[in-house]
């Protein structure tokens, strides 16, 4: 499998995983693009309650890939994880169509969601050999393709939402998700075939206790991140609404359209970035994301300065917000999901992934908390105190940088 064929230089099983994890996030997206209005405006759900369920669902659908995990591991194995995943998550995006189903459907998306995360991106490390160097950036193609999806999803899911219903956009999710699996069974040739590692032999390779101490350090830099980073989809979408004027000659920008923006930068700076590196001299994982958090806190710091001047603000302005803001985050989250997946023992990939994702759980959590604040202060005040978190998460990896570079090393 490791010497099969290359698609645009990378091992052709990339490109499957590539595909199937682009519509899997379009469905998210495209759900997740309309869940606040849908809430707000359709269940009539006050905004303080609505962040709360908002930030309770994304941060469920990051805990139970710990579950989902450990279950792929030693019983189901990654492929049987991602199939009768992602079928429970389509089935729970056509729950959505129904409104007294709201609960119901959601805790569905958490819960198929547990296997299905963990499961693919943790296919990625056997597709290559130990010492290619393309491995540590094929995360970062990896996560183009998660944003493609979620560029998509709200041109498609979020117009149709706006337009022609709420659950016509969450009916268009449900059937993304289905075409990622008919992507991923037609693939299944290029993906690794990997053995399970008996149970004795996973006892043998334990991860070391520094190991696991970086991690969990990493872990809590990047819950405070989220608490900052995961507004994008909360309160921000919030402001887009009410603070931003969306007029462009005589047409209004539909309010979800400004949620693609985020994923068509990806699209269009990740190959930026890889360049940039390859010139220079790779810093380490935890630099880079340390980086990371220190430009998405001027990017909320360039809300800051907006919302302190003016009552109503260009779109140009939040459209220079999304290509800081995404800069940022090309630094720091697919650097820390390779970062995982190259420090898992074996046996244990899909475990050590949805550890990753764990994070996103309690940051998800700290998210819909910290929204609730957003009637109480200013919006200054807010995109401020964003700001402000950013750049304690950022100072904190800087703190386990030495540590990172040592564990690396050793491996």
């Amino acid at each position: 499998m490791r010497s099969q064929p290359a698609w645009f230089g990378q091992p052709r099983g990339l490109t499957i995983l590539f595909l199937t994890e682009m519509w899997e996030q379009f469905s998210y997206y495209g759900m997740r693009a309309l869940l606040v209005y849908y809430m707000t405006r359709q269940l009539m759900i006050g905004q303080e309650k609505a962040s709360l369920i908002y930030g309770a669902y994304t941060a469920t659908s990051f805990f139970t890939p710990i579950f989902g995990g450990i279950i792929a591991d030693r019983w189901l194995g990654n492929r049987r994880a991602v199939l009768i995943g992602g079928t429970i998550m389509a089935i729970g995006h056509f729950l959505m169509t129904f409104d007294s189903l709201l609960y119901v459907a959601l805790a569905t998306i958490a819960l198929g969601n547990g296997l299905f995360l963990p499961s693919l991106p943790s296919q990625i490390n056997d597709l290559y050999e130990p010492h290619d160097t393309r491995r540590a950036r094929a995360y970062n193609i990896y996560y183009v393709g998660i944003n493609l999806g979620g560029f998509l999803a709200p041109l498609v899911c979020g117009t149709l939402g706006e337009f022609y219903g709420w659950h016509w956009g969450f009916a268009a999710a449900g059937v993304g998700m289905f075409l990622g699996l008919l992507v991923y069974v037609a693939g299944g040739k290029y993906l690794p075939v990997v053995q399970r590692v008996p149970k004795a032999e996973r006892k043998s390779a334990p991860t070391s206790k520094d190991t696991v101490l970086l991690l969990i350090g990493i872990g809590v830099a990047v819950t405070v991140f989220r608490g900052a980073y995961e507004q994008v989809g909360n309160t921000v979408a919030l402001w887009a609404e009410t603070g931003v004027d969306r007029q462009v000659g005589n047409a209004v920008v539909p309010m979800t359209w400004f949620q693609a923006l985020n994923p068509l930068l990806v699209f269009l700076m990740t190959p930026l970035l890889l360049a940039r590196w390859r010139k220079r001299t790779e810093p380490t994982a935890t630099r880079k994301m340390a980086t990371g958090a220190f430009i998405v806190a001027l990017a909320y710091a360039l809300l800051a300065g907006v919302a302190a001047l003016a009552t109503t603000a260009s779109w140009i302005w939040l459209v220079g917000f999304f290509v800081v803001y995404t800069w940022g985050e090309l630094h720091i989250l697919p650097t820390g999901l390779g970062l995982f997946a190259r420090l898992a023992p074996a046996g244990l990939a899909a475990t050590t992934v949805a550890a990753w994702f764990l994070a996103t759980f309690s940051g998800s959590l700290t998210a819909g908390a910290v929204g609730t604040l957003w009637s109480s202060v200013n919006h200054a005040q807010f995109f401020a105190m964003l700001a402000a978190l950013a750049i304690g998460a950022g100072l904190l990896l800087l703190t386990l940088d030495r540590s990172t570079s040592r564990i690396e090393s050793e491996r």
